[in-house]
């Protein structure tokens, strides 16, 4: 019997290492990794009921009550697909739509992709790596504040994490019929998730096709091709949603659903970066650290694929899913905006588990390195933690709950555009449908929602609720209530001149207003209502 060498005898404990049941197995035996999920569990649940529901937040509840035909019409017609407001639909009916309740539905999905990141780790690296990847993606500040929004995007990263660990087992087992079959079935559900889905599957291809060899050929394997195409006709019934909403552009743009993303250029990228880290765009920091240090991370990241000797090039493959979703989604913005933290978190979940692989090969050589780096890393995510956590929270419930107490039988309330729309509805308890005040545009005609985008959601009881001139509103005693942003010029243009404010309240950057629309004399003995400014305080 041939003596073996150090690489054989490497490849054969990669392959003891790659069995799913060792890998698993080991893994929920270690108290770190307990411990771990703890931190990540405790980052997440951290205040995340101290700011009030906004407005996407507010369109995903909205739509989520529908049932589910109504939740695949309406999302056909939104901008995201249904799966998201599917479950989150089923979540509601089992646990209420408390925002413990409905915020949880996010936050358990990000505490499971820290196991996840950990698991992929452990498939490609040492038990350190594992260990630090763990503890940098519980810490990353993005993936922190979007696992605390009533949103797709950390399920999102969820699917495409577990996916992507799904491939590294398939690539190493190619004739095992649970992997391909586990892929079709994520990358299936991250499709009815997010659309940007498709830049997961360009790196997963991209993958492949560089590694050649490393992946076993699988590229070339029928079962590849097998798997896409069944992906393909999995998502085939939304196909026709998905057809007519590009074929509806224009009202999508028209409402403000998309278009509204700013311009990008040089300095996006890195801003982007810091972004992901700290949660500010560094606008503040001296110009050489804010160039030099999200280039020498973006670099070394990209470093760490070409130094790849890794069996089956799997380091590669996370390099790959971190960057090129990141990078593409760049380029594409200098023809179409599109360059928005929560459309890139998901690839920026690879960032701690590069630096924690990173972290584990200068340890054994350049140790005084290795620390510095991890020092660095985990200095700048607990800044960006402190931001996400001392940031002024939202106190829009507060001014709702407000005229929920004051509210009486009679009153109408009229709501200045859809932002505050949503939020309103959500935290509205006076039984009172409120309206939607939807002026003219500037040049004449209609400033309605039209059935694309938000729109959707509330164009089906427009003949109730919309109000184009506050004018138009029922003469004759009684009270109504103006909700609006306190910017100037007023949201509402035109308040008759025979209303009486009798109360105006602010909270934040919103205020409530409650008018008198009768004549002086026939208003009874309403009390006099003094001028209340309430800017809550954290």
């Amino acid at each position: 019997m041939g003596v073996l060498s150090n690489n054989d005898v490497g490849e054969q404990r990669f392959e003891l290492l790659l069995q799913p049941s060792n890998v698993f197995s080991s893994l929920i035996r270690q108290p770190w990794l307990w411990c771990i999920l703890l931190l990540a569990a405790g980052v997440r649940f951290y205040g995340f009921t101290a700011s009030a529901i906004w407005c996407d937040e507010g369109s995903s509840l909205m739509l989520s009550d529908y049932p589910l035909s109504g939740i695949w019409f309406h999302a056909a017609h939104d901008v995201h697909p249904p799966l998201y407001f599917m479950l989150l639909h089923g979540w509601i009916a089992l646990f209420g739509d408390s925002l413990v309740s409905i915020r949880s539905l996010s936050v358990l999905p990000g505490i499971a992709t820290v196991f996840f990141g950990i698991w992929l780790v452990r498939l490609v690296a040492t038990p350190r790596a594992a260990l630090l990847a763990g503890l940098l993606l519980a810490l990353l500040p993005t993936a922190v504040r979007y696992s605390q929004e009533v949103r797709m995007y950390s399920l999102m990263g969820l699917w495409l994490i577990a996916a992507t660990i799904a491939l590294v087992y398939w690539v190493k087992a190619p004739h095992k019929y649970r992997y391909p079959v586990l892929y079709t079935v994520l990358m299936a559900a991250a499709f009815y998730t997010h659309y940007f889905t498709a830049f997961c599957v360009m790196a997963h291809w991209l993958y492949l096709l560089l590694s050649g060899r490393s992946s076993g050929w699988l590229i070339r394997r029928p079962a590849w091709w097998l798997v896409n195409v069944a992906i393909v006709l999995l998502f085939l019934p939304w196909l026709p949603g998905l057809v007519d909403l590009l074929q509806h552009m224009d009202e999508l743009k028209s409402g403000g659903d998309v278009g509204w993303e700013p311009a990008v250029d040089a300095r996006s990228l890195p801003a982007m970066t810091w972004q992901l880290l700290i949660q500010d765009e560094g606008d503040n920091l001296p110009w050489p650290l804010f160039w030099l240090a999200p280039l020498a991370l973006l670099g070394g990241v990209a470093g760490m694929a070409v130094r790849d000797s890794s069996p089956h090039k799997f380091i590669t493959l996370i390099v790959i899913y971190t960057l090129l979703p990141i990078l593409a989604i760049y380029a594409v913005s200098f023809i179409s905006p599109l360059f928005i933290e929560r459309y890139v978190m998901f690839a920026a979940l690879g960032l701690p588990l590069l630096v924690a692989i990173a972290v584990d090969q200068l340890f054994k050589r350049k140790r005084a390195l290795a620390i510095a780096l991890l020092t660095l890393f985990i200095g700048a995510e607990v800044t960006g933690l402190r931001s996400n956590f001392s940031s002024d929270a939202d106190h829009f419930d507060r001014l709702v709950e407000h005229v929920n107490q004051q509210f009486k039988p009679g009153d109408r309330i009229v709501v200045s555009d859809l932002f505050w729309y949503f939020s309103f509805v959500y935290y509205n308890k006076t039984g009172f449908q409120p309206m939607l005040y939807t002026p003219p545009l500037e040049d004449g005609t209609s400033g309605r929602p039209n059935d694309y985008g938000f729109g959707t959601l509330v164009n089906g009881h427009g003949t109730s609720i919309y109000v184009d001139r506050l004018s138009d509103m029922p003469p004759g005693p009684g009270r109504i209530w103006l909700i609006s942003s306190k910017l100037q010029p007023d949201d509402f243009s035109a308040i008759p001149m025979d209303w009486r404010k009798a109360q105006d309240l602010a909270v934040d950057d919103t205020q409530a207003r409650l008018y008198l629309t009768c004549v002086a004399a026939k208003c009874g003995s309403e009390p006099e209502w003094s001028q209340l400014d309430a800017k809550a305080n954290p």
